[in-house]
């Protein structure tokens, strides 16, 4: 392990291209599922979280994607237009509103969710456990986990 402690540029540059790739991929994937439903990448990562965190506040979901309000009332009116989402105000305090996808936004979660999950199944199907569990564990530090 001490040998990565001595990583170089070049290699840290490669890691970093390596990095962009799998994103673009891994979107690319869903990209017939979001033109069907005329929707972008935007709109699969709010799906993306109000699925993971039923109930997510918009406060929340601003934290987790780091963008402007501007940016995710855009996507959000978008979705309320495709009755994806709906709101439910907080019954403690009114001014909460917490959102979860309705029947059509699982449909499309599950639709780009299957084509994704092919690529990274895959990829875990073809490494061993000590590679899953280290891979994850890099992930997290690269995001501060």
């Amino acid at each position: 392990m001490k040998e990565l402690l001595y990583l170089k540029d070049d290699q840290l540059k490669d890691l970093i291209e390596k990095l962009i790739i799998v994103y673009r991929e891994s979107f690319a994937d869903s990209k017939k599922t979001l033109d069907k439903y005329s929707i972008g990448i935007a709109h699969q990562k709010v799906i993306h979280l109000i699925s993971m965190y039923k109930g997510i506040t918009i406060s929340e979901l601003l934290k987790k994607l780091k963008v402007t309000k501007q940016s995710l009332n855009r996507v959000l009116k978008d979705l309320i237009k495709l009755e994806v989402i709906f709101f439910k105000k907080n019954e403690k305090d009114t001014r909460l509103k917490h959102v979860f996808l309705s029947d059509q936004g699982e449909k499309i979660f599950e639709e780009i969710f299957a084509v994704q999950k092919k690529r990274i199944y895959n990829a875990l199907l073809h490494s061993n456990s000590e590679e899953v569990l280290n891979f994850d564990s890099v992930l997290r530090k690269i995001i501060n986990e």
